[in-house]
């Protein structure tokens, strides 16, 4: 049977670092408060002018000289993205312009903090149905713009970022020794909306809007969501919290996340974490971490990684692979 092989990953950061102390000077917060309550310590935030475009390019850019591959090779581009430099066309209708290809097909998909893994899952498919060979994936998000600065409950949670894959369809067998992605399980429930959702948008108040949310009510779920497509990509594939070896979670909330390894009886030491660095963002927090991991040595050749996300919607979904 045919897998999807991630063969290479990239990241970017904007240089400009914001921390919890420089926070404190703008909105009644302290660094005690964020980190007891998140685990962030600080965040990347895109410099005047720098645009979702330019982040997911050099993303991009950097994931095909990891792959060892020309952008000539890449079938389809598939940017996760919730913060586009326009309402249309698609930011990665941008990205395919500025990477030079003329070839082929580009376009964003819109999960919030779940979009890397709709886009994902979506890349797979077409791989395993033969309409792709090698697709570049792409989470870029720069939500600094679409924040309430003055709200501290929001403002302190997110930061600006890219980070990207490049897939490759490959021969495998049909079992979980094979190399790729071997289970995806998403998820969606718009009832869930008034619990974190942006109050803007083209055909309704013809603004851009602010985020906002109910952090409680979104904790409140969050562990049951995350657990539920993670047990159902255990039972597809007969792995379990012993047999992965990295557990690289959506980045939105350090309490989320040792509150969901627990659950799950997964230790603390198979688990990735970059929201102390990064803050959360979006859908670029789950590649920017498998790149951060992959870079220092820990991810390497032949593990099983075991990705999960949950975004406003509420979206959710789960991503079980090979490297």
């Amino acid at each position: 049977m045919i897998r999807s092989v991630v063969i290479g990953c990239g990241a970017y950061l904007p240089e400009n670092i914001v921390t919890n102390a420089d926070l404190e000077k703008t909105v009644d917060t302290s660094d005690e408060w964020i980190i007891q309550r998140t685990g962030i310590k600080q965040r990347h935030i895109a410099g005047e002018g720098e645009t979702t475009a330019d982040l997911g390019e050099k993303a991009a850019r950097a994931a095909l000289a990891n792959a060892g591959v020309e952008i000539a090779d890449i079938d389809l581009i598939i940017l996760a993205t919730s913060t586009p430099d326009n309402t249309f066309p698609a930011t990665a209708v941008e990205i395919q312009h500025r990477l030079g290809m003329k070839h082929g097909a580009a376009f964003d998909m819109q999960a919030v903090c779940s979009g890397f893994v709709f886009a994902l899952t979506t890349a797979d498919l077409y791989i395993r149905g033969g309409q792709a060979h090698k697709v570049l994936v792409i989470g870029a998000e720069t939500f600094s713009r679409i924040l309430d600065w003055e709200d501290r409950t929001t403002c302190v949670l997110f930061g600006d970022g890219a980070g990207a894959v490049v897939l490759e369809a490959q021969e495998g067998v049909g079992l979980t020794a094979d190399r790729g992605i071997l289970s995806s399980h998403l998820r969606s429930d718009g009832s869930h909306k008034s619990k974190l959702f942006v109050d803007g948008g083209p055909s309704s108040t013809g603004t851009v809007g602010h985020l906002r949310m109910q952090g409680r009510e979104v904790f409140k779920h969050a562990v049951g969501m995350i657990t539920d497509v993670i047990v159902a990509a255990f039972d597809a594939t007969g792995l379990n919290a012993d047999t992965i070896d990295w557990f690289v979670p959506h980045q939105a909330n350090k309490r989320i996340i040792d509150a969901s390894a627990r659950k799950l009886k997964i230790p603390p030491e198979k688990v990735v974490i970059t929201v102390d660095q990064h803050g959360n963002t979006s859908a670029a927090s789950i590649p920017l971490a498998l790149a951060q991991a992959v870079a220092d040595g820990r991810i390497n050749q032949g593990d099983i990684i075991l990705l999960e996300a949950m975004g406003g919607g509420f979206t959710w979904g789960s991503v079980l692979l090979r490297w």
